[in-house]
């Protein structure tokens, strides 16, 4: 009596299972090659088609295509949700394309970290600023809202193709023993690089761009911690009073 149909809430023990964790799928449901050839196609076509618009109309060296082709790229090789990502694009966005200042990054960070949805916050923050910096044809703004779009597009298109593809194969995928291994090390590997990214912000607060020690920072960072660990203090107060301290601070030094 193990599967969905044949399976019951268990009334007994610890608690009872309400919902087991079994899924029956329905033939006419079952993932198929033709499906999945289907899906890629349409996927591959919408996901390409601006870029392709982009590189014929402006060539392949217009940040606008540049920025496309990155954010594509990140939107493939990354794993682990937002803050997994957020270093390679930091690394990538002010070091090899120079598209930002570490400086700028950083502001996109905490810009992000204030409001819901921190990933996609930043990407576009960092296509609107790169493309704000490489305007030509287009008036700057016009550029960074263009810049913005396309980072919007070639994040999202992707993730959704890799939903709708991968989707019907979760329950037959979900038991191989090699696909569970290679997650749980990916998911190691993401502690790694959230750490990473922790350590990189830290940095650039704590030491803005690599010289003297803000003292105010550290100060403000150590009380909110020990406030965050030892009085279990609500975050969002601490966000709003950090804002109103670090505008006082600033207006005050």
């Amino acid at each position: 009596a193990g599967g969905h149909g044949g399976g019951k809430a268990k009334t007994g023990g610890a608690g009872a299972a309400v919902i087991d964790d079994h899924i029956v799928v329905r033939d006419e449901h079952r993932p198929t090659l033709g499906g999945a050839l289907r899906t890629s196609a349409a996927g591959l076509s919408l996901w390409a088609l601006p870029l392709v618009a982009i590189g014929l109309w402006l060539g392949v060296e217009h940040v606008l295509f540049r920025e496309g082709v990155f954010f594509s790229k990140a939107a493939v090789v990354t794993f682990g949700g937002a803050y997994a990502v957020l270093p390679y694009v930091a690394q990538q966005a002010v070091e090899t394309h120079g598209w930002l200042t570490a400086s700028q990054m950083l502001d996109g960070l905490g810009l992000a970290e204030t409001t819901p949805g921190p990933l996609i916050l930043v990407l576009q923050f960092v296509g609107f600023v790169g493309a704000w910096g490489e305007p030509a044809p287009f008036a700057p703004l016009t550029a960074a809202t263009l810049g913005a779009g396309i980072t919007l597009w070639c994040t999202f298109v992707p993730s959704f193709l890799f939903v709708f593809l991968g989707a019907p194969w979760i329950e037959a995928l979900r038991g191989q023993r090699l696909v569970t291994c290679a997650l749980s090390t990916i998911t190691a590997a993401v502690v790694g690089v959230v750490l990473n990214l922790a350590v990189w912000f830290a940095l650039g607060v704590l030491f803005p761009g690599g010289g003297a020690t803000d003292w105010f920072a550290v100060v403000t960072s150590i009380a909110v911690f020990i406030g965050l660990i030892r009085f279990k203090w609500e975050v969002v107060p601490v966000i709003l009073g950090c804002a109103a301290l670090g505008v006082a601070w600033r207006l005050l030094v």
